[in-house]
C-alpha cells in the first residue's frame, strides 16, 4: 500500500469541493490535484488541435491522443497549456461542459490516468474531482462525497462568475448543473458515485468554513486509525 496519504474529495459541477479541497491542501501542506482543470484542459487542447471537443460524432482515439501528448503544467493556481496560460479560458461553462462530454470516453479517461495518480508526492495529496475516491486513488486515506442542493450549487456558481465579472444566467446554470449531473451518473465508465467506505458531506447548510473543518477533522480520524 502507497504510504502517502491522500485525501479524495468528489462531488457533482459546483459543490464546492475546489475550494473546500484547495484550502485543505494548504492547512495541511499537502499537495492539490483539480481532476477538472485536466479534463477542462483535454477539451481545450482537442478544440486547438482543430477537433470539437463538444461534438458526438467527436473521434474517440484522436481526442485521447491529443490529450496524452499534452504539453500541460501547473504554477500554484496557474495552469499552461503549451507554455498559454489557460487558467481563466478552461473556467467557462462552456468548456466545463465540453470537459463533461469527453469524460465518458473510456480511451480518454485512461490517457489521463497516469497524469493524474503522477501528483501523489510526499507529504501528501488532496485531490478533487468525479472519481478520485472511486477510480483514481481508491486506496485513499480518506474518501469524501462533497454535495448540496442544485438550487444552492447554481447560486454559488453564479456568484463565482460574477464575481470574476463573467456575466451569467441562474436559470441557465441550473439547466446546465442537471444536465452534467445526468451525464456524470449516467456514463458507463467511472459513474458520479460514493463508494461504501465513503463519507458523505452535505453542505447545503454549511458555511465553506464549516466544510473545510469538517473534512480536516475526518482526517484526523482516519489518519490516526
Amino acid at each position: 500500500m502507497n504510504p502517502i496519504p491522500v485525501i479524495a474529495i468528489d462531488g457533482p459541477a459546483a459543490s464546492g469541493k475546489g475550494a473546500v479541497a484547495r484550502t485543505v491542501a494548504e492547512r495541511l501542506g499537502f499537495h492539490y490535484l483539480d481532476s477538472g482543470a485536466i479534463y477542462r484542459a483535454a477539451a481545450l487542447a482537442i478544440d486547438w488541435a482543430g477537433l470539437d471537443a463538444g461534438s458526438a460524432n467527436l473521434a474517440e482515439s484522436g481526442a485521447a491522443q491529443i490529450a496524452a501528448k499534452m504539453d500541460l503544467k501547473f504554477s500554484g493556481e496557474i495552469i499552461f497549456l503549451e507554455d498559454r496560460n489557460i487558467t481563466e479560458l478552461i473556467r467557462s461553462e462552456s468548456c466545463g461542459t465540453k470537459a463533461s462530454k469527453i469524460a465518458v470516453l473510456p480511451m480518454l479517461r485512461g490517457a489521463l490516468l497516469a497524469l493524474q495518480r503522477a501528483f501523489r508526492r510526499s507529504p501528501g495529496l488532496v485531490a478533487e474531482g468525479r472519481d478520485m475516491g472511486t477510480v483514481v486513488f481508491p486506496d485513499a486515506t480518506l474518501k469524501i462525497f462533497l454535495t448540496a442542493s442544485v438550487a444552492v450549487r447554481a447560486e454559488r456558481r453564479y456568484k463565482q462568475l460574477m464575481g470574476k465579472g463573467i456575466n451569467a444566467n441562474i436559470g441557465d446554470l441550473l439547466s446546465d448543473i442537471e444536465s452534467r449531473d445526468e451525464r456524470d451518473k449516467r456514463r458507463d465508465i467511472a459513474p458520479l458515485r460514493t463508494g461504501s467506505d465513503t463519507k458523505l458531506i452535505d453542505t447545503t447548510a454549511m458555511s465553506l468554513a464549516e466544510s473545510i473543518e469538517t473534512v480536516l477533522k475526518l482526517f484526523v480520524v482516519s489518519a490516526a486509525n
